[in-house]
């Protein structure tokens, strides 16, 4: 796995009313400090990638739709330098995922519904001066393959 992301299985408290889980939590020390949040909706087979940014960190939870999410670590001096990790996210694998500065990343929407992704950042947007690099989907660099094998 990447150098400095972290994943957190979601734990999810049942009974015969629905379900309770927590996300992240300031006793955690997942973020290093708390920017924003986000929510945001794709459509089944969009294809959201690449960005990175320079400032801040991410913290991805995508509770509805299903998620294949690609990070390739850009850092200059990691260890883990032109590494790619692959997560399946989404509401069969509830997981909380990490993306520190430096790390490109983006996601497919797999199956037939939309996904739904709520996430959090170290910073606030600014529109004038966003920490948003991007990088196209299909990079060669990267050389990440979108579609699904069937096997």
């Amino acid at each position: 796995m990447i150098d400095g992301v972290i994943v957190k299985k979601i734990v999810k408290h049942h009974d015969d009313r629905g379900f309770f889980a927590e996300l992240v939590r300031d006793d955690e020390h997942i973020l290093d400090r708390f920017g924003q949040a986000s929510w945001s909706m794709s459509y089944p087979g969009v294809i959201k990638a690449f960005h990175y940014h320079e400032k801040q960190d991410d913290l991805w939870f995508f509770p509805s739709g299903h998620a294949q999410v690609v990070l390739y670590d850009l850092r200059k001096g990691s260890s883990t330098r032109g590494e790619t990790s692959v997560f399946y996210m989404g509401e069969d694998n509830p997981i909380v995922l990490l993306i520190p500065k430096g790390i490109a990343h983006g996601y497919r929407v797999l199956g037939q519904t939309p996904a739904t992704i709520i996430y959090f950042t170290t910073e606030s947007y600014n529109r004038d001066n966003p920490d948003e690099k991007r990088i196209p989907w299909d990079d060669p660099e990267i050389g990440f393959h979108w579609e699904t094998e069937n096997r």
